[in-house]
């Protein structure tokens, strides 16, 4: 705990790389690309050039939005339906460690406000979170358009500076401020530095090379689930 008088407790995770071994974006582009529903001449090699730059901290964040929520156009949350079940059934479920589960019930256990925050959009993650038995999620937000997927996104991107700023909308909806809570953030990408910068504690979690530096310097706790 820090030494702030309060008693509430707030755990924030990330998703792919962090609770999910893999990235969930990635993942649902192989997957359509296996069933023939997206071309695979057109996205494979797209894909692999925006993940290696997301990894990095290089990729644009709306190019990196929009890319991915670009699998989706065409289509309404109903018509995917059945393959985004498939997909959390047979890439998802998977690819969640054990460990991902025990932590999350440790700080529901605790009492703790459990969100999960990720930069991937709120139609793909929202299963996730529910397999994981989290109910509050952070995500990017898909456009509809007459109740169809745009392919675009709405409002302020959950990636970066985002994730900080829209948990700090989130938190008001609700009539809360982050300082009310002690609050644990755990992620694996450097891209997730304003957020771990935000909390009290951060905690590292099967980080990528600039976030090991990062957290050997200032002392923040490495945790390998996977």
């Amino acid at each position: 705990m820090s030494n702030k008088s309060v008693t509430a407790r707030l755990a924030l995770f990330d998703l792919d790389h962090t609770l999910l071994s893999g990235d969930s974006d990635v993942l649902w582009c192989d997957f359509l690309m296996d069933l023939g529903v997206l071309d695979r001449d057109a996205f494979s090699a797209r894909s692999a050039d925006i993940e290696a730059c997301y990894k990095a901290g290089t990729v644009d964040a709306a190019e990196f939005a929009q890319f991915y929520l670009s699998t989706l156009k065409g289509r309404t949350p109903a018509q995917w339906e059945p393959l985004r079940q498939q997909f959390l059934r047979e890439q998802v479920i998977p690819r969640i460690p054990r460990a991902s589960f025990d932590l999350v019930r440790r700080h529901q256990q605790q009492g703790a406000l459990v969100v999960l925050t990720t930069a991937t959009n709120r139609y793909l993650t929202t299963l996730t979170a529910d397999h994981l038995g989290i109910t509050d999620v952070i995500a990017t937000e898909p456009e509809l358009i007459d109740g169809v997927f745009s392919g675009a996104s709405t409002g302020v991107l959950n990636m970066r500076a985002g994730k900080v700023t829209r948990l700090h909308a989130w938190l008001l909806e609700r009539g809360l401020q982050l300082n009310q809570f002690d609050s644990t953030g755990y992620s694996d990408s450097i891209n997730d530095l304003p957020l771990l910068e935000a909390v009290d504690h951060a905690v590292a979690v099967n980080a990528d090379a600039k976030l090991t530096a990062i957290a050997e310097q200032r002392g923040w706790r490495t945790l390998q689930l996977a």
